[in-house]
């Protein structure tokens, strides 16, 4: 497997980190990406948040979804993602918000991403 940078940010109150498939591509970074300067900069300052602080208490900015899932929701985009145990969040898809009801297939995408990541970390087969 490729190297990869998992840690998105590492904080006081939280490790994020991206979510990578076991072919080694992460859709939330790749979408990330893609972002302009401003997209990504409204991102990053939520995480940081989050990080340091541990909680965001604006539901337009970060939200649970239902599922276990959460929500960083920087206009117009969502990047959803997971609490695990040691303080650690793991954002696992991202796409443009086009509805007020979480798309199925995103949420879809976002379960299964839950369950490739704990199945490879119990293996012993997620980090390097």
């Amino acid at each position: 497997m490729p190297d990869h940078e998992y840690i998105l940010y590492e904080g006081d109150a939280f490790t994020i980190e991206w979510h990578y498939a076991s072919n080694g591509k992460s859709q939330a970074l790749a979408y990330f990406e893609k972002l302009d300067r401003r997209q990504k900069i409204q991102f990053i300052k939520l995480v940081e948040m989050m990080g340091r602080v541990g909680v965001i208490r604006n539901k337009q900015k970060f939200n649970y979804e239902g599922d276990e899932i959460y929500a960083f929701k920087p206009q117009p985009d969502r990047f959803l993602c997971f609490f695990f145990s040691g303080k650690k969040i793991l954002v696992t898809n991202a796409f443009q918000k086009k509805t007020q009801k979480l798309p199925k297939s995103e949420e879809d995408r976002a379960l299964r991403a839950k369950t490739d990541y704990e199945r490879r970390v119990q293996e012993g087969d997620y980090y390097e």
